[in-house]
């Protein structure tokens, strides 16, 4: 029996007409995680639901019956290191690396995400065409805007789908540079029948995704996902889930989220509430009632992070009742000036309130997001994390803690984007693991060269594009950054230039300056001065 026959479909795919589109949809990672990805189950099932479409799966351990001529090969990209399975699964089906060699003979390879929404430019000599923003409207008008040049040359199709609003193709814009590894000096359309800038799309309904698949080979076992807000109001300054996806969105409660709700549970018992803010939609408790209904008593409910104040006994409670045993809340740092620098609008009080809440609910663990290196942060800053941890294990004895903590990764479309960052935060995270685990806290630090190797390709230019290829070759380790860096040195800025170096916010034009997302570069700017007073004064 094939991973494949495991699956439970929620959707019913079309049988495609003899002349559909043979199109290949990749996710480059394994089954497992591909899976599990939303996004991913969600493209694909829109694919497979068009009769003009014959769809195709492919994972870096194993595939579907492949096309031997595909005309189109899609990734979904949620995880920036991603990058060398990209490579690996375009050179193991014969197509060129790079998309100005691939000829008419070659498949348009498109790609969509997060990773490639935010900031396309390290990857974008890689792909024909990248898809911006959210996928509900966006992927139907690419796939009819492909039908009607389908039998044109390959120059002819890009043209006309660069004026898709979200349609993205690199190679119709120039990139110039003051140097060879200098600053960008413009960014323009190759000719003025290119739009100058392209818009992120974002879908306004009030319908959000739900799984399409449920299988047991899942990262999550079983797991049926509904999204419940798309979105996060509270715009913490560095948070790219938050600026890159607004507005704030919510599903309609009677109108999508309990059908949704209903209609996974009819085949698994295993439930996932997912957004970046779920417990602010506006009746997250009428969606506890619900879900606390005798019928569903069996139900395993799982929540993504939540905001902190909205931990209460109660919905501990419901989540301790469905077989949850921890919570996750972020909360970025014990210091109230820091939390002010970033926008999180949150006390410590209220942090180890949402602590006593969960232990009188029945959970047993409580899980915290921190992150260290946040421009303004001192030493003293980084002791005040640790005092109130010690303050909540106080509060709260017998539950158990966890901080998981990340270094601060300057992301595009943000206020912080033109922060580098903070080398001393290596040193931050040593701290907070010697002085966090002789009190038997759980200390879970995320690793600060990977952090590094994030920044680079979240504020990369299309320059990288060479530096990546390199670094596949010399293996996948932070050395094999700094080997490729030393190798091309004066073909393209240094490492510092892209990952620790403050960038002057009025002047510099970014690597994705005719990328619009959701807000103006200038209310980025207002909202980066407002963090900074906040630094000025304390």
């Amino acid at each position: 029996m094939t991973v494949f026959h495991q699956e439970r479909l929620l959707f019913t795919p079309v049988n495609p007409e003899t002349n559909a589109i043979p199109t290949i949809f990749a996710f480059p990672n394994e089954y497992t995680i591909g899976i599990t990805s939303l996004g991913y189950q969600i493209v694909w099932a829109t694919l497979a639901m068009r009769s003009d479409v014959d769809v195709r799966r492919l994972f870096t351990d194993l595939s579907e019956p492949l096309p031997r001529n595909p005309e189109l090969l899609g990734f979904s990209v949620s995880w920036e290191l991603d990058y060398i399975n990209i490579f690996n699964l375009l050179e193991s089906s014969d197509i060129p690396l790079h998309s100005d060699i691939r000829t008419d003979d070659h498949p348009l390879v498109f790609g969509g995400g997060t990773v490639l929404t935010a900031n396309p430019e390290p990857l974008a000599d890689f792909f024909d065409v990248i898809l911006l923003g959210d996928g509900e409207d966006l992927l139907d008008n690419f796939i009819d805007a492909y039908q009607q040049v389908r039998n044109a040359d390959r120059q002819t199709k890009l043209r006309h789908l660069a004026q898709v609003p979200g349609v993205y193709i690199p190679s119709l814009y120039q990139v110039t540079y003051h140097s060879l590894d200098g600053e960008i000096k413009a960014i323009a359309p190759i000719d003025i029948d290119i739009p100058t800038e392209v818009q992120k799309q974002t879908y306004r309904g009030n319908t959000l995704s739900a799984s399409t698949v449920v299988t047991e080979k899942a990262a999550w076992e079983n797991i049926y996902m509904v999204e419940v807000v798309r979105s996060c109001p509270e715009m913490c300054r560095f948070c790219l889930a938050s600026y890159l996806t607004l507005p704030f969105r919510t599903a309609s409660l009677e109108g999508s989220l309990i059908p949704a709700i209903e209609k996974g549970l009819k085949v698994t018992n295993r439930l996932g509430l997912l957004g970046a803010s779920v417990t602010q939609h506006p009746e997250f408790e009428a969606i506890l009632d619900y879900l606390s209904q005798p019928q569903y008593q069996d139900v395993r409910l799982s929540i993504a992070s939540v905001r902190t104040n909205t931990v209460t006994e109660k919905l501990a409670s419901t989540l301790a009742k469905r077989d949850t045993r921890s919570i996750t809340i972020a909360v970025e740092s014990g210091s109230e000036k820091v939390r002010q620098i970033v926008n999180k609008k949150l006390t410590n009080e209220e942090i180890i309130q949402a602590a006593i809440n969960a232990k009188a609910g029945g959970l047993k663990a409580l899980k915290l997001y921190g992150m260290v290196g946040i421009p303004g942060e001192e030493m003293t800053d980084v002791e005040q994390t640790v005092a109130m941890m010690t303050a909540i294990k106080k509060a709260a004895p017998g539950l158990r803690l966890t901080l998981g903590c990340s270094t601060f990764v300057p992301k595009s479309h943000t206020p912080f984007q033109w922060f580098g960052v903070n080398p001393d935060a290596k040193k931050r995270l040593k701290y907070l693991e010697k002085n966090l685990r002789k009190q038997g806290i759980d200390f879970r630090p995320e690793s600060y060269n990977w952090s590094v190797i994030q920044a680079l390709i979240s504020r990369g230019d299309r320059r990288l594009g060479k530096l990546l290829q390199l670094t596949r070759e010399y293996g996948d380790s932070v050395g094999s950054y700094k080997r490729a860096f030393k190798q091309l040195k004066g073909q393209i800025p240094t490492l510092d230039y892209y990952v620790h170096d403050h960038w002057e916010s009025e002047e510099r034009i970014l690597p994705w300056q005719h990328i619009q997302g959701a807000l103006p570069q200038k209310t980025l700017v207002r909202h980066l001065n407002e963090a900074m007073n906040f630094k000025a004064t304390s």
